[in-house]
């Protein structure tokens, strides 16, 4: 019996000390990351950090945390963020945010989050790499308000990132539910009498190819950059308007895409006066746009629903027939 007590005493002992010097190093790691933002220009500051979770987790929690980047103008605050792991690896690490008011500003814009049970995993996979295995952001009921106006809201949130077989290949998906356009938004597209409050669906299912796997030195150094995305599936209801994508992208080193996406709208002649609306499409474009469209719908047998391809070449946008403008460039900053 005295025997067993010394085992158990001498595994509590270990484990303790497991713990502590685990949990150190994991403090010391966020504090030095923070530290070093700072050497290179960066605001990064809090106004201390606490520990706990013993015996069979990490948590560390940082009170005030505040990190701005001079150079992309981008700029995050709040009141808390929590980094819990479990003690046998803390490569594994979720991280919890205050149900409290976020800042987040890009230069003079700044927009307030509010989110209920917001939380993000990181699974990591073991050495000083820290390669990305997956990221998964989720929240119950959300807001975004901008000067307390609001921008976006929704019921549940949930994005994920994983990575694939492929170490530079991650699969991302989407889904909001209940998702809530802000007033704003509404009144743009003058849409707010003529649709409901929230969309049905909004979803998206890719698979994003970069020239890198996602590590620690995307923070440190450089993003990694998409070279081709596989979009099996975007797909967005509100009310009688119904829009699906799906397609493939090459992109090139300076981020211009190439490829097709085929895209089926429904109730496609609204779209077009929202787009009017909200000023993506000018006036005088509008007849041109609307026959072009009307024709291509003609020849599907219904000419409520429009099945169109998004072509991509040489740095150039075309719906169908139509030219667009240049195409967008993929960058990630």
């Amino acid at each position: 019996m005295r025997g067993l007590i010394r085992v158990i005493i001498f595994i509590a002992v270990i484990w303790s000390a497991y713990w502590f010097v685990t949990g150190f190093g994991l403090r010391n790691a966020i504090t030095t990351w923070f530290d070093k933002q700072q050497e290179q220009g960066w605001q990064a500051d809090f106004s201390d950090v606490e520990t706990a979770g013993y015996p069979l987790h990490h948590m560390t929690r940082l009170n005030n945390p505040a990190l701005a980047d001079p150079v992309n103008g981008t700029a995050w605050s709040a009141d808390w963020i929590e980094f819990q792991s479990p003690a046998i690896w803390p490569g594994r690490q979720v991280l919890r945010f205050a149900d409290t008011p976020q800042r987040l500003s890009y230069f003079d814009q700044t927009a307030t989050i509010q989110a209920t049970d917001l939380q993000a995993e990181l699974q990591l996979q073991p050495g000083v790499a820290l390669v990305l295995e997956k990221m998964a952001l989720t929240a119950g009921p959300w807001s975004i308000t901008d000067e307390a106006e609001a921008l976006a809201g929704g019921y549940t949130l949930a994005l994920v990132m994983e990575q694939t077989a492929t170490p530079e290949a991650y699969v991302i998906s989407a889904k909001a539910d209940g998702f809530t356009p802000g007033d704003d938004l509404r009144e743009l597209m003058r849409s707010a009498t003529s649709l409901p409050q929230a969309f049905e669906t909004l979803e998206l299912d890719l698979t994003a190819t970069f020239d890198k796997a996602w590590d620690r030195s995307a923070l440190e150094q450089s993003r990694p950059q998409p070279i081709r995305l596989d979009l099996r599936l975007a797909e967005m209801k509100w009310g009688a308007l119904r829009l699906f994508a799906t397609g493939e992208l090459d992109v090139d080193p300076q981020g211009i895409p190439t490829g097709e996406i085929a895209i089926r709208a429904e109730n496609w002649r609204d779209m077009i006066a929202m787009a009017n609306a909200a000023g993506a499409l000018p006036d005088q474009a509008v007849d041109p746009v609307t026959t072009s469209l009307n024709f291509l719908a003609g020849l599907g047998g219904n000419p409520n629903a429009l099945d169109v391809q998004l072509n991509l070449r040489d740095g150039f946008v075309a719906l169908g027939p139509i030219p667009l403008g240049p195409a967008p460039r993929l960058i990630l900053r």
